[in-house]
């Protein structure tokens, strides 16, 4: 049976700094209330205890875990919430010793004692968490999550989530590899974006995909024009100071602008030559996760450490190579990039604790140049190309970010992303796609391969690479 994955499922707004450590434990403690209001005992629990394993322990302080967790079991919703009230949501469980459980009742929660750091992994998933809710009767209801990247998350019970084989799929062209994908576009004689569509209008109205996909779009612009704007030191201890205001000041001169739209038109006015393409590239994708690592709202992409890159892209194809584009475009670029993402879910990962880096940008960085790819007049064949080449190059690439945090190396990762994710769609549509040697497919399986090859310590656990070649100190 194959797995319907939305576009949606794929590009979700959320909160940084991590998807699968920050937004996926605070779905988990959603799914968590749910099942105390399901098993009618939300009001008869007086403490609840949250254990975290393997890399959630090992980086959980730097990528905001802690903090995630208690805002879920607070109710808060991270898609809604007003980033701005984070701080004092946080500071008053702290202070108070005390949380307001799924906003309804309030218990004794001592977060220093009540969450948990367990280095051990647990058997399923590097991202294990485990709840456990305490009765006034003395006895206890436990449940234990996982969260599987790009704020996924699955209960224990489903250990054999990958055969998938519960899961029923409703979709017209219900697709689990590359080459279905190929096939239906060639025998319905439609674009990757239309087929995906379609797929879509199987879900939800087509009025709802509409203002959906530009709801994402607009956050996305929004935090790129937040990031654009905010100058200072990015939380967390490593000193970081913010680049992408700067580079934007330098690059952007006098302009007047009041808006993100506004902003996004005066760029389209801007000086145009290959060292000003980069650096407005790597602009993009700078301030977007510099929102990311000071805990701002972003788009899930396919992760929170990997979303600058497809907003970079279509940013650039925006205001450099289409500026009649508007929203046809837009919708159609995140279509295709949804779906190569779910494509590489299915068959690999998206999450930097099972596969490295390799599952987050790399990922990242063959949506946005199938996307482009397609937008830039690319066949299908030609599509799934650019995927491949973005993400043949992105192999083996390990995740070690100093201190637990998505700053370093990962904000500057996310420019690499963005450029090769350009360079491989020009590739792709200089090429006969007939004469291509190595299918998406391949690559996406030799991709977990090497993932499963790796070292656990290059898979986001700060006890390799860059995270103990560089320590807190050295910052």
């Amino acid at each position: 049976m194959e797995e319907c994955i939305s576009v949606f499922d794929m590009l979700k707004i959320g909160v940084g700094p991590s998807s699968s450590h920050t937004l996926g434990p605070w779905r988990a403690a959603e799914r968590f209330l749910e099942e105390l209001k399901n098993e009618s005992i939300l009001e008869q629990i007086t403490r609840i205890k949250v254990d975290l394993y393997g890399s959630l322990s090992l980086t959980g302080k730097g990528h905001a875990t802690d903090l995630s967790v208690m805002l879920g079991l607070s109710g808060q919703d991270p898609e809604y919430i007003p980033v701005e009230n984070i701080a004092s949501i946080i500071k008053i469980i702290e202070t108070k010793n005390e949380i307001i459980l799924g906003n309804q009742i309030t218990i004794p929660f001592y977060f220093l004692q009540d969450i948990v750091f367990n280095k051990e992994f647990l058997p399923f998933h590097a991202n294990g968490l485990k709840f456990t809710a305490f009765k006034a009767d003395g006895s206890e209801y436990e449940s234990t999550f996982y969260s599987i990247g790009g704020g996924f998350v699955v209960k224990e019970e489903r250990i054999n989530a990958k055969k998938k084989e519960e899961i029923k799929c409703a979709f017209p062209f219900p697709i689990q590899n590359a080459e279905e994908l190929l096939n239906y576009t060639i025998s319905e004689k439609k674009l990757v974006s239309e087929i995906v569509y379609e797929n879509e209008k199987s879900m939800r109205s087509e009025e709802k995909i509409n203002s959906e996909l530009m709801r994402i779009w607009n956050t996305m612009l929004e935090c790129m024009y937040i990031g654009c704007h905010s100058e200072g030191i990015l939380p967390g201890g490593l000193n970081v100071r913010r680049r992408a205001f700067d580079m934007h000041q330098n690059l952007i001169g006098l302009s007047n602008y009041s808006s993100p739209q506004t902003w996004l038109e005066e760029i389209r006015k801007t000086e145009v030559k290959f060292r000003q393409i980069l650096k407005w590239v790597s602009c993009f994708a700078l301030a977007v996760n510099e929102v990311n690592a000071s805990l701002g709202r972003v788009v899930t992409a396919p992760t929170n450490g990997s979303a600058g890159v497809i907003p970079s892209v279509l940013m650039y194809y925006l205001v450099i190579e289409n500026h009649a584009a508007g929203e046809k475009e837009i919708k159609q670029f995140l279509m295709v990039a949804g779906e190569i993402g779910s494509i590489f879910k299915k068959g690999a990962t998206i999450s930097a604790a099972m596969g490295g880096c390799q599952a987050e940008i790399g990922v990242s960085s063959a949506m946005a140049a199938a996307a482009l790819c397609e937008l830039m007049g690319g066949s299908p064949a030609q599509v799934l190309m650019a995927a491949e080449i973005a993400m043949e190059h992105h192999l083996g690439l390990t995740c070690d970010p100093i201190g637990g945090l998505v700053q370093i190396p990962c904000i500057e990762r996310n420019t690499m992303g963005a450029i090769k994710a350009i360079n491989a769609a020009e590739l792709a549509l200089e090429t006969d796609s007939k004469n291509a040697k190595v299918p998406l497919d391949k690559v996406i399986n030799t991709m977990w391969q090497t993932a499963k090859d790796m070292n656990s310590k290059y898979k986001e656990t700060s006890e390799g690479g860059l995270a103990i070649a560089v320590n807190m100190a050295d910052c």
